[in-house]
């Protein structure tokens, strides 16, 4: 265990107090993918994070686990699927499969549509 959680002096949360401090989350200029940003209290036991994106009609369009981080910072991309649909939200969720979990953290925001690209093809004259 040491070698996950080197001497630093900081305190470490018991899985019944560890939470999600923050979530946050950026749109990459295609609209297509985001950048997922998530801050977790200091944990002893690795927790398990479960990440869900939905659009406005409360389709899921993208999700992602996350197993036993080693690290309490997170930063990662989501891939986005179908047609844009504003707004979307994120839900993040902090449990462990033998013991506590966390209510869901929300983040909601809207995604640009992607500038149009020239096609070569079709704006030659």
């Amino acid at each position: 265990m040491d070698f996950f959680f080197p001497e630093d002096g900081l305190a470490r949360a018991v899985p019944e107090e560890t939470n999600i401090i923050s979530l946050t989350a950026q749109p990459y200029p295609d609209g297509y993918r985001l950048r997922v940003n998530i801050e977790v209290m200091p944990f002893q036991k690795r927790p398990y994070i479960e990440v869900i994106l939905n659009d406005s009609s409360g389709a899921e369009v993208a999700s992602t686990s996350i197993v036993e981080p080693l690290s309490w910072k997170l930063e990662f991309t989501m891939h986005i699927r179908g047609e844009l649909m504003n707004p979307y939200t994120l839900s993040a969720r902090l449990y462990y499969p033998d013991g506590p979990s966390k209510e869901p953290l929300f983040f909601s925001f809207d995604i640009e549509p992607p500038a149009s690209i020239p096609n070569p093809e079709t704006d030659s004259a």
